[in-house]
Formats: structure tokens, C-alpha cells, sequence
């Protein structure tokens, strides 16, 4: 019966990962979280390593013993991101031996998942990076590197840490406009000058990661009025509109109706000014989309594809969405 067959699914991301393990009929045996399993952040076995863990935690917490094997894996990771990536991923995991059948992919498959039920989607990731993935009617996908600068990405969470800090400095010394960012950025650290704060951060007195805690900051001064910052928020949006327009040219699909999931920490916090942009933008990129910032886990939609494949029924699915 559906209703006795077991699901993994696995969302690794940047910042944290997810584990469900869920039954055909929607119900959710166990669950584990840990840190970060990005493969391009640990590498490939540490990767897998986690996951084992995680999955094992997961076991235990469902009453599971640790010899079980379920009918799938699903398995979505950021730094999954060439086709490479994922079939080296792909036999790593189908050796690991968690399940009968393996799927591995980006996460931001398991986003567009959690978001929508819609056949033609778009998604939009913007948390440490950005990303976006396509999919039609059909089951057709679009996809892009997502290799940051190498590829022609724009933005996400470090890439604004480090603009605002940037901005900051050239507004002290005169390199550039005078912005609030300057200020902000001081009192944020507790320094004496912007210049002060990259020496220490040069000079590991700072720790580097702690850059990515002025992106709240940039969001903050740009709904202050300052026009340096709103022209960085302004610039986010504009590459959010691009990804998700070209994914639907790819696909054949820019004047269809289809659902724009947003996610990530960046667009799921719903900043007003970024928000308003996409939405302002959005019937010039895409005349017939909606727009739905995911209010479930990718971790959600990576159990809902696993249901999928085992042919669950709607209400399955939606219990599972309950339940989680």
C-alpha cells in the first residue's frame, strides 16, 4: 500500500540542513537538522558523511532502525549545481545506500516544490547566493551555473554584505557618494571608521563571516531614504526579474501563466523595497505570473517530490504540507 512506503528527502543548503522522513500517505515519521552540507563548502564525502547522520538521527527520532532502508531518497543540495555535480553526488548517495531509488538535484528544485503545485514554475533563491530553476508543463527544466561572478550571478546575502561595506568605505574617504551606510556600518561594528573595520577584518581581528550581518543593515538604510543603498535594493530586484524572465524564454513560457516562487533568506523576509520592485516589475518580465514567496521549507518540497514519484495521492501531499 502508498501508505507503507517511506520517503527521505534531504534539504542541504549553505547555512543549514533539513532531514523528513515521510510515509506515502503524508505522515511524518522523523525529522534531524544540522549544519551546512553544501558539497562546494565540505566537499563531496563530508557531504555524505552528514547526510548519513542526519538521516540516522531521523531514523531514530521516526523508530527506525538504523538497517532501514527506504523506497526513496530525495536529495537537494546548493553546490549541486553542473550536471557533473549532480552525477557525482547522484553515485555518491546511491552508494551510501539510504534507499531503493535516489534523486539527487539543486535545492532549488526542492524550493520551486515547496512553493507551488502549479505545472510551469519558476523559482528564485536569494539567500547567501542566487539561483533560479525552470520547469514547464511538460517536466522540461532551465537551470543556470549559479557559479557567482563566474557565471554573471548578481547578488544574494554576501554579495550585498559586501557591497554595503564597500559603499561604506568609498562614502568616508570620498572615493564615492556620501551614503548613511557609512554610519550604519560604524555603529553596527563599534568601530571608530569604515577604514578601521576592513584593516581588522584584514588582519583577522574580525572574523570575515561577520561581514554577512550588514545585509539587514543595507536593507535598513536603503527604507531610510538613502539612495546609494536603495539603488543596490533597486539593482537585486532587477536581477531577479532577469533570471526568472530568461528561465521562462528558455522554456517557452514567458507569456504563460505560471507561479515565480521566491525564496531564500534575502526574498523570504519580504523587505518592503525589494518586494514592491519584483512585484512592480514582474508584468514587464513575466506578464502572467504570480507571485509566492514560499511559506514552507525547501525540505517540504523535497518530500512532496518524493511523493510524486511514488504516485501519492493530492491528499496525501496535502497532509504532508500539514504536517509539516
Amino acid at each position: 500500500m502508498i501508505g507503507e512506503r517511506t520517503v527521505v528527502a534531504v534539504d542541504g543548503g549553505n547555512s543549514k540542513t533539513d532531514v523528513i522522513i515521510a510515509t506515502g500517505a503524508g505522515a511524518v515519521l522523523g525529522r534531524a537538522r544540522g549544519p551546512a552540507s553544501s558539497p562546494h563548502l565540505i566537499g563531496v564525502p563530508d557531504t555524505i558523511g552528514l547526510l548519513g547522520r542526519l538521516i540516522a538521527q531521523a531514523k531514530q527520532h521516526a523508530g527506525l532502525g538504523t538497517a532501514a532502508v527506504f523506497d526513496r531518497a530525495e536529495v537537494y543540495l546548493a553546490g549541486a549545481d553542473l550536471p557533473i555535480e549532480v552525477r557525482i553526488l547522484t553515485e555518491a548517495v546511491t552508494a551510501a545506500g539510504w534507499a531503493h531509488q535516489n534523486r539527487v538535484d539543486n535545492d532549488t528544485f526542492a524550493l520551486i516544490r515547496a512553493g507551488t503545485d502549479a505545472e510551469r514554475a519558476i523559482a528564485v533563491v536569494c539567500g547567501a547566493g542566487i539561483n533560479c530553476v525552470g520547469r514547464d508543463a511538460d517536466g522540461r527544466t532551465a537551470r543556470f551555473p549559479a557559479l557567482g561572478m563566474l557565471t554573471g550571478d548578481w547578488g544574494g546575502g554576501h554579495h550585498l554584505a559586501s557591497l554595503a561595506l564597500w559603499h561604506a568605505a568609498r562614502g568616508e574617504d570620498g572615493r564615492g557618494p556620501a551614503t548613511r551606510l557609512t554610519e550604519a556600518v560604524i555603529d553596527h561594528f563599534r568601530v571608530a571608521t569604515v577604514e578601521d573595520l576592513g584593516i581588522a577584518v584584514h588582519l583577522g581581528e574580525v572574523a570575515p563571516a561577520r561581514v554577512d550581518e550588514l545585509t539587514p543593515v543595507l536593507f535598513a538604510v536603503a527604507t531610510g531614504g538613502d539612495q546609494v543603498a536603495r539603488r543596490i535594493v533597486a539593482k537585486q530586484a532587477t536581477e531577479v526579474l532577469s533570471l526568472a524572465r530568461v528561465a521562462a524564454e528558455r522554456l517557452g513560457m514567458r507569456e504563460e501563466r505560471l507561479a515565480l516562487v521566491l525564496g531564500g533568506g534575502v526574498l523570504a523576509a519580504r523587505h518592503s523595497l525589494l518586494h514592491q520592485s519584483i512585484v512592480e516589475g514582474l508584468p514587464a518580465a513575466l506578464p502572467r505570473a504570480e507571485v509566492v514567496v514560499s511559506a514552507q521549507a525547501p525540505v517540504v518540497g523535497a518530500a512532496l517530490a518524493g511523493l510524486d514519484a511514488l504516485g501519492a495521492t493530492m491528499d496525501a501531499k496535502a497532509a504532508l504540507r500539514t504536517a509539516v
